[in-house]
């Protein structure tokens, strides 16, 4: 499709900054929600790299992701004329402050009471008996007429009175 120059490279920018380009599947926008084009420019010129495999194209829910990866890295790298320290923001290790420090966990144990420990012990030591109530064989099955497609117990077939 045919685009401006600079249409091209703010898209180009934008991914390379990024990392990813999220667009929404609607071709009659007239500017995407991040970058300053047509929504349709960005839509065709991911789908543009995505044909020379150096984006990833997913889509759900009407709208387009594009992930960029190490080819495309290093095309954009050259289109756009940066040196090899510039990354995507996908790539880069999230730093933490000097300050911060991971705090180390404490296991402080709950003060039980002695009302629920007492309850979980007499659960333990009832004589309920789990294993013997269940399986073949454990309790007889009880079979009365008039239910399912056998009759019904005053005798009629259903349906109105017949005679």
């Amino acid at each position: 499709m045919l685009m401006p120059k600079k249409h091209r490279t703010l898209i180009y920018e934008y991914l390379m900054k990024e990392g990813v380009v999220v667009a929404e599947k609607d071709f009659g926008l007239d500017k995407h929600p991040v970058i300053a084009v047509p929504n349709i420019h960005v839509i065709k010129a991911l789908q543009s790299l995505k044909s020379r495999n150096l984006v990833k194209e997913q889509f759900a829910w009407r709208h387009y992701y594009w992930y960029l990866n190490n080819e495309g890295t290093s095309f954009l790298r050259e289109y756009l004329n940066l040196p090899p320290e510039i990354v995507p923001a996908t790539l880069k290790r999230p730093t933490r402050p000097e300050g911060a420090k991971t705090a180390k966990r404490v296991d402080t144990a709950r003060p039980s009471s002695p009302s629920a420990d007492q309850s979980r012990q007499e659960y333990r030591r009832s004589g309920y008996d789990k294993q013997g109530e269940v399986g073949a064989g454990s309790s007889r099955p009880e079979f009365r007429s008039g239910y399912g497609r056998g009759r019904l117990p005053d005798g009629n077939r259903g349906g109105a009175d017949q005679q």
